[in-house]
């Protein structure tokens, strides 16, 4: 048996214990004069066609999503329960006129006795039975559908039970017991629907209680990677809750990253909110992003860089200074590529607060081929013979020497004495790499230097 097989068959049983104790209380209560007996049996009969509707109602609700109702039919039931409110709130309005104008006529000369009783007692079996049904429906299946009728229930009981009580002031001598008794009836009949049809408006208006609100921003900001909760939209449409979340994530996150927080996020919401169907939306966020990954990142993107390295960032008291090395084609003019700088800076400045100053070394940029044409040893020796002009240099390890296009790409391995320091080690290798772009046209150079 489905779940809707479940839902369907409690409230077509619903209906038939309701039938069954409106024909008892119906003709008992005229045979009797009872009018709190005859108010009780008119509410069971308005029960009937709720439950009618909300059968409709849920049967419609099931219907798959369409183009004009993406969200499925699941608002048809919370429309059945508002059309059911209404019809119980005029039915009230009208016992409680009834009550008041009996007060005024003299006393009847049939009171209910014996047989009233019984009929309310059967009634209230009935009322007993209907709830054992309906809750055992709503273990397994959640339903506004199931809940309206319930809350029926719990109503028919009181509402039974009064008209109990006036039939025993009745029989007890005090016959304007029926009369207070439909009144007291009637004043709860229309309290209830005014609170089911608030209640079902809200839910047709795509009003959530604040408190659901507030439990799924704390079950997002509680997700482990979410930086913030950006927005949170929840509809309930029958028995499912639609939730859409936008989230802000580090923009140092991956994909998969950002992709595995909102599968936790989803995860999370359903496992404590019921039927839920979760739309997780996520941004990136720079906040606590460390500087250097911003700038890197900003400056990659920008049109006609090749690559970023070199990237370092400070604070003063005046502000961040910030200073990187930027590859741009070599064919490149010095107007062009002083654009792709500006447009960088550009960039940093909207990423990266209290900016003072941005230098940027542009760098020809020299792609690798996938074949590597063989090396030319010729120029190999012609380098090694410049690189031992300098005695401070132990050792010339291996030189690779690649010819691409037009140009030769040169990397070099030196041994240099250990006890020299960082900036005598750079000039003497900015000084040979520039005495090799002198002898040889076209050469890159990188000098990778070691203690010896």
């Amino acid at each position: 048996m489905s779940l809707q097989d479940i839902k369907t068959n409690a409230l077509k049983i619903s209906l038939l214990v309701i039938l069954s104790a409106f024909a008892v209380e119906f003709l008992i209560g005229i045979y009797s004069n009872s009018l709190a007996l005859i108010t009780d049996s008119v509410h069971a009969i308005l029960d009937s066609i709720v439950t009618v509707i909300l059968l409709v109602a849920a049967k419609w609700s099931t219907k798959p999503p369409d183009r004009e109702h993406t969200y499925g039919h699941g608002k048809i039931e919370t429309m059945g329960s508002f059309v059911a409110g209404i019809i119980i709130l005029i039915i009230s309005s009208f016992f409680i006129y009834e009550s008041i104008s009996r007060f005024q006529e003299p006393k009847p000369e049939v009171l209910p006795g014996v047989l009233a009783i019984i009929a309310a007692a059967y009634t209230l079996g009935s009322i007993f039975f209907r709830i054992v049904i309906l809750r055992r429906a709503l273990e397994k299946i959640e339903g506004s559908s199931l809940r309206v009728d319930l809350y029926h229930a719990l109503m028919d009981m009181g509402a039974t039970s009064v008209a109990l009580v006036g039939i025993v002031f009745v029989i007890m001598g005090f016959y304007q017991g029926d009369y207070i008794a439909a009144l007291i009836l009637g004043a709860l009949l229309a309290t209830l629907s005014l609170k089911l049809i608030h209640k079902s408006g809200l839910e047709l208006t795509d009003a959530v209680p604040a408190n659901m609100v507030r439990r799924v921003h704390d079950i997002v900001n509680n997700t482990a990677g979410v930086m913030r909760t950006e927005s949170v939209q929840i509809r309930r449409s029958g028995s499912d809750i639609f939730t859409e979340i936008t989230i802000s994530l580090s923009a140092a996150s991956s994909f998969e990253e950002a992709h595995k927080i909102s599968a936790n996020v989803e995860k999370n919401i359903k496992n404590a909110i019921a039927n839920s169907n979760v739309t997780i939306n996520f941004k990136p966020t720079w906040k606590d992003v460390p500087a250097d990954y911003i700038i890197n990142n900003v400056s990659t993107s920008v049109k006609g860089v090749k690559g970023i390295h070199n990237v370092n960032s400070f604070s003063a008291e005046n502000g961040i200074f910030i200073s990187l090395h930027v590859m741009v084609d070599r064919n490149m003019s010095l107007e062009d590529a002083h654009g792709v700088s500006d447009e960088i800076e550009s960039q940093i400045k909207k990423a990266v607060a209290n900016v003072n100053h941005i230098t940027i070394h542009l760098e020809p940029y020299v792609s690798i081929p996938n074949s590597i044409p063989i090396e030319d040893i010729t120029i190999e020796e012609q380098v090694t013979n410049i690189i031992k002009e300098y005695p401070k240099v132990k050792k010339v390890g291996r030189v690779i020497t690649l010819h691409l296009q037009d140009i030769f790409k040169i990397d070099i391995d030196c041994s240099f004495e250990k006890d020299l320091t960082i900036e005598e080690v750079h000039d003497i290798v900015s000084e040979i790499e520039g005495k090799i772009k002198n002898q040889i046209k076209n050469a890159i150079v990188t000098i990778h230097p070691e203690p010896s």
